[in-house]
């Protein structure tokens, strides 16, 4: 499963160019500052109307703080001069509540860059939708559970009717591709979650058993994808419920879960990112940071790596102060990528975002001594 979207791995073997380029530039900032992200994660909106009991980021506070759309605007003019060529909207808030942000979609997708939002789906109404569906690659709500009960427990929405409303705007989102034969892949998550403990005492009910279930949902309403990801802790996140979980236990779904799967449905259960848990990493130093992407938080804030949020040693600047350009070539990420060269990721998130990045950059600047007998 996965085979499509290679979501469970990585894409950089499509992306030879930028990959030699950050090659030469491991060594020499000169040319390391012009090796811009390929990919990028922003966050349009700070503040989110669920709190969810996985929430990675809870320690950022949810402050209900917008980007400006003029800076964003000047940003993306910048990253797309530079050479990116993904921006994912998403981050510490729900990107969906900034009111601009259909128009912003449209902007990023008119100046070259491939877009793509995961959402909790509860305001992506039909509006949002006609708005910027065209210029989506790719869309993924994260539901987290196949009853309703359930999902208000872990995802404690605002609005109990969260629940109906992400799968009524589902509908309107697959109505809307198939008028306009939009290439826009529709998708959902689940992140497999076991019964807890919260802070206070309360058992907070688990979702392995709905998979299948919201499997089945998702399928009649016509969406093109669904995945089943494991839980990672996040190092910094207040949320300590989760932290011990054996992801190994739940291989078992992939097996039930492939019964629902068909050409018009790709289920992605991620065993692979459930199999690294009990390996160690292969790599002594992350590659990826400061090159391979950049996270933007809703306050302007530039970081290399989205883990380390409110780090100072890995903030690189604002655009509300700064240009993406001036951020991106000047000393605060000259300082990181010295910084970088001594830092070992050995107490990072398992299964960070760029760990299979990392994995395939590492094999390149170390190649076996075989390397040529193809």
């Amino acid at each position: 499963m996965g085979e499509h979207s290679r979501i469970d791995s990585h894409k950089m073997m499509f992306h030879s160019a930028w990959v030699s380029r950050w090659k030469e530039a491991v060594n020499d900032w000169e040319k390391a500052k012009l090796v811009y992200p390929l990919y990028v994660e922003i966050s349009p909106a700070g503040g989110c109307n669920h709190r969810c009991t996985f929430c990675a980021l809870d320690f950022v506070g949810y402050k209900p703080t917008l980007l400006p759309k003029s800076n964003l605007n000047e940003t993306l003019m910048d990253m797309a001069t530079g050479g990116v060529r993904g921006i994912m909207y998403g981050g510490e808030g729900e990107p969906t509540l900034h009111p601009k942000l259909a128009d912003i979609i449209k902007y990023t997708k008119s100046l070259g860059i491939d877009v793509a939002l995961t959402t909790n789906g509860s305001c992506m109404n039909k509006r949002f939708l006609e708005n910027s569906l065209g210029s989506i690659t790719w869309i993924k709500a994260s539901i987290d559970a196949g009853k309703k009960e359930t999902y208000l427990e872990i995802h404690r929405p605002n609005n109990p009717h969260d629940w109906k409303r992400i799968f009524e705007y589902l509908e309107i989102a697959v109505a809307l591709k198939r008028k306009y034969n939009y290439m826009c892949r529709i998708g959902a998550q689940l992140l497999l979650l076991p019964e807890a403990k919260a802070k206070d005492g309360r058992t907070i009910p688990g979702n392995i058993g709905e998979a299948v279930i919201l499997a089945k949902l998702l399928k009649d309403i016509g969406v093109d994808y669904f995945v089943v990801k494991p839980y990672s802790h996040q190092p910094l996140s207040l949320t300590k419920s989760y932290r011990d979980i054996v992801n190994q236990e739940y291989l078992f779904l992939e097996k039930e879960l492939r019964k629902i799967s068909s050409k018009s449905f790709e289920i992605v259960f991620r065993t692979n990112a459930m199999d690294k848990y009990t390996k160690t990493r292969d790599y002594d130093l992350c590659l990826a940071t400061p090159f391979a992407w950049a996270y933007i938080m809703a306050d302007g804030s530039v970081y290399s790596c989205s883990v380390y949020l409110l780090d100072e040693r890995f903030y690189l600047g604002n655009i509300n102060e700064q240009s993406f350009k001036e951020i991106w070539e000047g000393a605060n990420r000259k300082r990181q990528w010295e910084f970088m060269k001594q830092y070992n990721p050995v107490n990072c998130r398992s299964n960070c975002r760029m760990d299979e990045v990392n994995r395939y950059l590492w094999e390149i600047i170390h190649p076996p001594y075989n390397v040529n007998f193809i």
